[in-house]
């Protein structure tokens, strides 16, 4: 036991070892100024910094010192609130460039020709687990660009928020508390426990099934981030100049390929080293092995939206490409590390609520539509009103608007206007190309599921694709979990699912976790295809 940590230590050491070389010989000393006088948070210069004042060498401090004090209690207030989810993060920098002309489709600029580049910032986090937690771990990871567009292209941000699995557990916002929670650590012991999770799942009565099936997967623990795919989910609007409406879904396709981990590979690295993905993407990009991904989009014409057997809004399902081919649109590539983690990292404010009306809007897809609200809120609630103004969120074209004080403010305001609308005094010009795309609404508001569930068909197709190493695979690891919990009741609900989806796929779990294969079967008969 003893040589094995030696070895572990020694490995991780020279890992530790080789990130250091490489972040020097980019130009990243470990000291960010070798020149200059050491001043205070104000400026002013310092005399000592290792020795308090006090009434001799060895009596009491003095108050009056107010810079050692100012220095503890700034130490004491450098931690702001962890995400609630997506805490575990690693950001690059990078740069979009278009392939063509989408203004067919689409007002935004930036995608109105080829060649157009655009500055993005990637966040890349795991979901559930906090921020110091292993990048090992079986989870969605999310993959986060935001876009900073050129004032030549129409200007603003747009945050294309997604993960690089491309479907859901749940299709309904008001559930994605509930489903946190379950999958949380539990709130007496601080463990994750499986008989939670699955007994939120069963009782969701299907609807995570396909998603299950893609995170139980080898998807479920890609090898590096420069090695998966990202996917947005969610459809969004593309309007047009003539405000045509056509909607789409966007897919991140690496350019560096697909590869996983095994379930047995993902423990052995975690062993290892659980950042192994922060330093594969920071070191290949301090070592000029830039990754870069093609960003491709499926289209689904308005008329074809309600003849499908699956609604095309719904999360936890993915546009066949049957029905919806893939089209390349650019390529991002990301180049530069950033200089500080926390002021890049930790305060980047991702959002799907930042898109750009008139060109690019979110769809009516009810999980997307409660991410526009509760995203932004947690933004306001870790980095105060003014997060927008922070560098890594602010854009790079002109910001005109009449919003004032607040925590973290920086003063861009000038002259005596703060408010939109004057008689007498001249204000910022509204833009008709900015206006929301329109579209007709008749039906009753009601509380209601959709009617179009479909909760077990693509999980069935997605285990009728996979080869017999991926299948085994996947009934290894969902057996692993799935065979943790206690409750008969659960397993065979979650094992019916997995019938109802696939007979061989819920056979061979229920095998794998000593269900009742008769209870099972009964228990599908039950359920709505």
């Amino acid at each position: 036991m003893v040589a094995r940590r030696r070895v572990w230590l020694v490995a991780a050491a020279a890992a530790a070892m080789g990130v250091t070389a490489a972040t020097m010989a980019a130009g990243h000393p470990g000291s960010p100024h070798g020149d200059g006088v050491y001043t205070s948070d104000f400026g002013t210069p310092v005399g000592d910094d290792r020795n308090t004042l006090s009434v001799g060498p060895r009596g009491p401090q003095l108050v009056q010192d107010t810079r050692a004090f100012e220095k503890l209690a700034r130490f004491n207030r450098e931690r702001i609130p962890e995400r609630v989810v997506h805490a575990r993060g690693t950001g690059a920098h990078g740069v979009f460039e278009s392939y063509g002309d989408l203004s067919d489709l689409t007002r935004a600029g930036f995608l109105g020709g080829a060649g157009r580049k655009t500055e993005v910032f990637v966040r890349f986090s795991t979901v559930i687990h906090s921020k110091g937690s292993p990048e090992t771990l079986r989870d969605p990871r999310g993959f986060a660009v935001k876009f900073k567009i050129a004032e030549e292209y129409g200007g603003g941000v747009w945050d294309l928020v997604g993960n690089n699995l491309d479907v859901f557990f749940i299709r309904d916002q008001v559930s994605f508390p509930d489903m946190v929670h379950s999958l949380k650590p539990d709130p007496v012991t601080n463990i994750q426990d499986p008989n939670r999770f699955f007994d939120f799942f069963g009782a969701l009565g299907g609807v995570a099934t396909n998603m299950l099936t893609v995170l139980y997967s080898d998807l479920g623990t890609p090898a590096t981030l420069r090695e998966m795919h990202g996917h947005s989910v969610h459809a969004y609007k593309l309007v047009s100049a003539e405000r045509k409406v056509t909607y789409v879904k966007f897919q991140w396709t690496t350019m560096q390929g697909i590869r996983n981990f095994t379930g047995p590979e993902a423990m052995d690295m975690q062993a290892r080293d659980f950042n192994h993905a922060t330093r594969d993407l920071y070191d290949s990009i301090n070592a000029g092995q830039y990754p870069s991904w093609e960003l491709r989009m499926q289209v689904m014409p308005s008329d074809r939206m309600y003849k499908l057997d699956f609604d095309p809004l719904d999360a936890t399902k993915r546009w066949p490409e049957r029905i919806a081919p893939f089209r390349k649109i650019g390529k991002m590539t990301l180049n530069r590390v950033p200089d500080n983690f926390f002021q890049a990292t930790e305060s980047v404010a991702m959002s799907p609520g930042t898109f750009l009306p008139g060109a690019i809007e979110p769809s009516e897809d009810k999980l997307l539509q409660g991410r526009l609200v509760s995203y932004p809120d947690t933004q306001r609630y870790r980095l105060g009103a003014n997060y927008a103004d922070l560098p890594i969120n602010r854009p790079v074209s002109p910001v005109r608007s009449y919003t004032q004080d607040g925590a973290g403010n920086n003063g861009a305001m000038k002259g005596t206007l703060n408010y939109g609308l004057s008689l007498t005094m001249p204000t910022f010009e509204t833009s008709d190309a900015a206006l929301f795309s329109e579209s007709k609404v008749c039906d009753v508001v009601t509380q209601a599921p959709i009617p179009k569930s479909a909760d077990f068909a693509q999980a069935g197709q997605l285990y009728h694709s996979f080869n017999w190493r991926e299948r085994a695979n996947l009934i290894s690891n969902l057996a692993g979990d799935l065979g943790q919990v206690r409750s008969m009741l659960v397993r065979n609900t979650m094992c019916s699912h997995f019938y109802k989806a696939h007979e061989q796929f819920g056979r061979r779990i229920a095998k794998a976790v000593n269900c009742d294969m008769k209870v099972v079967r009964e228990m599908a008969d039950h359920l709505d295809g």
